[in-house]
């Protein structure tokens, strides 16, 4: 499989004071997350907000639409119709596509206005599991990144067309869990081994963290060089603004974290979610389901195993 090989800088740009907090949520807040019923009986991996509406994807390459009737199945087949599992999903800027990936190499583009699904799977090749996929620019010019478990990004800056793709390796082969971008070709990439990376050119990653970080990370919220959030096991959520900062909020694996101008949630094992508003509470919800991501929106949306969805 032909790569283009990274500068392999791994120097710690900054040592970054980890101050630890180890700061307990208060009990169930009055917000209560309810269930919606999903059409299928399988695990959702990812949740993402297009210009429409929300949608999931899951286990056995099924996406849906949450519309005015409920959630909806566009596909229960995958990219392919081969029900490979779909893991990750990220909507372009303007909301007109939605992207996903995940098992055996799948890459997908849905267009939401038209409903057709195009395949960019096996980008170089690369047949390995894609965990995370971060899409930036207009629908049919998006810059498109996606995360492998042997710590592999392959990024394409020309809409993952079929040969318009490249590939570098981050870190030392770890599973990149977490891919984000808040520009065209700036962002951050997660592992299962503590450590986090930026990028200003989508191309080169260097590794900016974390000192002193024993658990895995999963989720990351990256929104600018400087305003990072992962979430990790532990009932960890590590914090970049330009130093490292960690609050312990939970007794349970943080699979997905999402904060906004000073607002957000993270969500995790037993159907945990907590809302953050300069300080982290604990808000109820009807399942003991293990939640794999939340987005923001109208209402807000969790979703995670054994097809549950839970909004506020």
């Amino acid at each position: 499989m032909l790569r283009e090989t990274a500068s392999r800088r791994v120097v710690l740009k900054t040592a970054g004071s980890l101050c630890a907090a180890a700061a307990v949520p208060t009990a169930a807040a009055a917000t209560e997350w309810t269930i919606e019923k999903a059409p299928t009986d399988g695990a959702l991996y990812d949740v993402a907000y297009a210009s429409d509406g929300a949608y999931a994807v899951g286990q056995g390459g099924v996406v849906l639409e949450r519309t005015e009737k409920g959630w909806q199945k566009v596909t229960d087949g995958g990219v392919t119709g081969d029900g490979r599992d779909l893991l990750c999903a990220d909507v372009t800027d303007d909301g007109d596509r939605l992207w996903f990936a995940g098992s055996s190499g799948a890459v997908g583009e849905y267009d939401v206005k038209t409903g057709g699904i195009d395949d960019h799977g096996s980008p170089q090749d690369n047949t390995n599991n894609f965990l995370d996929i971060a899409v930036t620019g207009e629908g049919g010019e998006a810059n498109v990144y996606v995360g492998d478990g042997s710590g592999i990004v392959s990024y394409s800056f020309e809409n993952g067309q079929s040969g318009k793709w490249n590939s570098v390796q981050v870190g030392q082969g770890d599973a990149l869990t977490g891919i984000d971008f808040y520009d065209a070709k700036s962002g951050h990439v997660v592992n299962t081994n503590g450590s986090a990376f930026d990028t200003t050119d989508g191309s080169s990653y260097d590794r900016i963290g974390v000192p002193d970080a024993n658990e895995s990370f999963y989720g990351l919220d990256s929104d600018g060089a400087t305003d990072v959030r992962v979430a990790a096991g532990g009932g960890v959520v590590y914090r970049y603004d330009g130093e490292w900062s960690s609050t312990t909020i939970a007794n349970a694996t943080l699979r997905d974290v999402e904060v906004d101008n000073g607002t957000g949630y993270a969500v995790g094992e037993s159907g945990r979610v907590f809302r953050y508003n300069g300080v982290w509470s604990e808000e109820s919800t009807e399942t003991g389901q293990n939640l794999r991501a939340v987005d923001r929106g109208s209402p807000n949306v969790a979703v995670g195993d054994s097809s549950t969805v839970i909004t506020d």
